[in-house]
């Protein structure tokens, strides 16, 4: 490393031993710090695509009609969810079958929001392009907030077991309990606390433009395929943002859970490889209900005490690659796990959900100079995420859906009572059992 011979000058001063060496160790260390450090400028245009699909054992994904609105509003009773009325912003986050897309953009030159073109390749089957619409501000709604426990004016019996780990019998040390009758709020909390990543993906906000918005809400084709060039154009987003997707960050296959076996015995879950995945986590959740004391029976595939609330969604690389090496999370090399004999044997109804992870792409325009001399001022920056998330029923009477051959059959959440209930987080339907839980 080279120094400036005026800064050795002060090596060479009559110094005692211990002054000059500190000196001297200052303006070498101090020099390499300063060679080291890289301003790093945020990207003056930042666009995030989130890729979803859905299924449903025993519901086939749905046709391509224009209009889905009837059919998403009651999946909207039935879990609760967002994006669950159809064809809007925020379905990737829902339970809708199909193949679904959130799209998001924003630029530091116009903060208020821009419309946004987005050309895409022909294989999406969507025609040429696509419109990104700025979200505009919305007054603040008052909603009244739920029911906690400390809240209620009687105390609700019930209790809450909770297993974890691939294995056809109960190991030791299982379950843990919450007893509601002796539990506090806090409690509560406590129990049903686990991992989870911050959501840094498209979010409908006021100052972006998203897609789908209110102009634009077509169905994503079944045989749509993301791979091929992508560009954004629009008033303050740079003529550079182009960038092109391979298999990788295209729509994943449906996640096909298979289960064989219940009650009693251990159920096997099997499903096969989705070949862009990169881990795997399952979790399952049933309640019953004896002479008005119910029971909620949670499981997860972790090989640690992790419900998985927050797992059951996108997740960065980072976290997939922590959340593997911490055995949270299944490896792709896995297809089967074992759910333990007998923990859902009182069960009316077990709910099983899955969900494969796919690969996350991260991409920003100039690159990154090599030269930490070189400040890294990007134009634009892109974030593609991807997974595929699988719901399905099994129990004693074999039922794969709420329906069970009987289309005119209200959802299981369609009791307005059961909106009093304190809902457990990430769980979509399942307000029929926790009525007896929490009372009416």
């Amino acid at each position: 490393m080279k120094i400036r011979p005026a800064s050795l000058s002060l090596c060479r001063v009559h110094l005692s031993p211990l002054a000059r060496g500190l000196a001297c160790a200052a303006l070498v260390f101090g020099g390499n710090a300063g060679a080291q450090t890289q301003v790093l400028k945020p990207p003056l245009a930042q666009y995030w695509m989130d890729v979803a699909t859905m299924s449903m054992a025993g519901m086939d994904e749905m046709p391509d009609m224009p209009d889905m609105s009837a059919l998403g509003g009651m999946m909207g009773g039935m879990t609760g969810m967002p994006g669950m009325g159809g064809v809007s912003f925020g379905a990737t986050h829902g339970m809708m079958p199909g193949r679904w897309l959130d799209l998001a953009v924003v630029t530091q030159r116009k903060p208020a929001g821009t419309e946004a073109t987005q050309t895409i390749p022909s294989g999406q089957n969507m025609g040429k392009s696509l419109t990104l619409l700025p979200v505009q501000a919305q007054p603040d709604a008052h909603q009244p907030g739920r029911e906690g426990l400390d809240d209620m004016p009687e105390r609700p019996k019930g209790r809450i077991l909770f297993y974890w780990g691939c294995s056809e019998r109960v190991r030791p040390g299982q379950p843990r309990m919450l007893d509601f009758s002796k539990a506090s709020a806090q409690d509560y909390g406590k129990f049903m606390m686990g991992r989870a990543a911050r959501d840094s993906g498209a979010k409908a906000t006021p100052g972006h433009a998203v897609w789908p918005n209110e102009k634009q809400r077509q169905k994503v084709p079944t045989n749509a395929s993301l791979t091929g060039e992508h560009a954004l154009s629009g008033d303050g987003l740079p003529a550079s943002f182009k960038f092109a997707l391979g298999q990788a960050q295209d729509f994943m296959p449906k996640l096909a859970l298979s289960t064989q076996g219940s009650g009693a015995s251990a159920t096997q879950v099997s499903w096969l490889g989705l070949p862009t995945a990169r881990a795997y986590f399952l979790n399952a959740m049933s309640g019953s209900d004896d002479a008005g004391e119910a029971e909620i029976v949670i499981w997860s595939s972790a090989e640690l005490p992790e419900p998985g609330w927050g797992l059951m969604d996108y997740a960065s690389n980072a976290h997939v690659d922590q959340w593997l090496k911490e055995k949270v999370l299944l490896p792709a090399s896995q297809t089967r796990c074992a759910i333990p004999a007998g923990i859902f044997a009182k069960a009316q109804g077990t709910m099983l959900r899955g969900i494969a992870y796919g690969q996350e792409l991260n991409l920003a325009y100039p690159p990154r100079p090599t030269d930490k001399r070189i400040a890294w001022e990007p134009e634009w920056a892109a974030k593609v995420r991807v997974k595929s998330v699988a719901m399905a029923m099994f129990g004693d009477d074999g039922a794969t859906g709420w329906t069970q051959g009987n289309p005119d059959a209200p959802p299981p959440d369609a009791d307005p009572e059961n909106s009093r209930a304190p809902a457990i987080p990430g769980i979509p339907g399942m307000g029929r059992a926790l009525k007896g839980l929490f009372g009416r």
